[in-house]
């Protein structure tokens, strides 16, 4: 598969120590994740929040490794917020980026959020965009990704549980009102699979506009225990709901071929908020990299 095209392996950094719930691997350092990482056979990796934050110093202890920054999360408020201040964030993230050698930028609207909310993300909880937001995110994320463009890079947009851009049916409104040349998909295994939707069928859908690529899967027995019980967000990632590709529910060889079958280039990356405690970062880094040659020949 993906013959002739360059196709690059990393994986985040999530899988070690997660910035928004400190608890879970607040005590490994950034020097023992990236050393992992390359020691595990990837090849690349996204920006996280223990990273050095001057683009010489992070280039430098990333080259010594063999890795490369593959992308970054942004966070968008283009419902709530005035466009300006958005993209005055985003230029301005695109400038350190750009030090370091990256081309992908992955932007999430969290306009409403529940990341750190008590509120179960599922049932009449889940956050909802008007009409008039809907319209303002479009034509937003339309003018940031032109900013991209114009320099290089691909803004790639990342639909998540618990955001106004979730489901299925959000994501391809999200691609139908926006400009093609200038959008494009951070498609998330995981969290199509979280929000009820078939991880494949939504590929199915949105493949042609597929920019970047995190792969996680979902324990199916955790799942069904977050829905009946109406989990927090935070409390899913506690409870073990998300993994690495192999070890839960998401048909990875069909969404490898799918995205063969679409001309898909770029990276994949393995992403799985985990308690490191119960899931050694390595150890599941190994296994992720020996499933992903296996069923992928990657």
């Amino acid at each position: 598969m993906f013959e002739n095209r360059e196709i690059k392996l990393g994986i985040a950094p999530i899988n070690w120590s997660n910035d928004d719930m400190p608890q879970l691997g607040g005590e490994l350092t950034y020097e023992q994740s990236v050393s992992e990482m390359a020691l595990a056979g990837y090849t690349g990796t996204e920006v996280g929040g223990k990273f050095p934050q001057d683009p010489a110093v992070l280039k430098h202890s990333l080259d010594i490794r063999g890795l490369e920054i593959a992308s970054q999360w942004f966070s968008s408020l283009l419902c709530t917020t005035p466009y300006e201040e958005n993209e005055k964030a985003f230029v301005e993230q695109l400038d350190f980026l750009e030090k370091v050698g990256c081309s992908r930028i992955n932007v999430c609207e969290l306009s409403y959020n529940l990341f750190a909310s008590e509120l179960s993300m599922f049932g009449g909880n889940k956050p909802v965009a008007s009409d008039q937001e809907w319209d303002l995110l479009c034509a937003g994320l339309d003018k940031l990704g032109k900013v991209a463009s114009d320099r290089g890079f691909k803004l790639c947009f990342h639909h998540h549980m618990a955001t106004v851009v979730q489901t299925l049916e959000e994501t391809v409104r999200l691609l139908d009102n926006t400009d093609p040349r200038h959008v494009f998909l951070c498609y998330d295994t995981g969290h199509f699979t979280f929000s009820g939707e078939n991880a494949v069928e939504a590929l199915e859908r949105v493949a042609g506009r597929v920019g970047h690529v995190h792969l996680k899967d979902v324990r199916p027995d955790r799942m069904k225990t977050a829905v009946e019980e109406g989990y927090k967000f935070r409390k899913a990632v506690l409870e073990g709901c998300f993994t690495i590709p192999g070890d839960g529910c998401v048909d990875f060889k069909s969404v490898f071929e799918l995205l063969d079958k679409s001309e898909y280039e770029g990276w994949f990356i393995v992403e799985a908020e985990q308690d490191p405690k119960k899931a050694n970062p390595y150890e599941y880094a190994l296994k992720a990299r020996s499933y992903i040659r296996e069923i992928g020949g990657l």
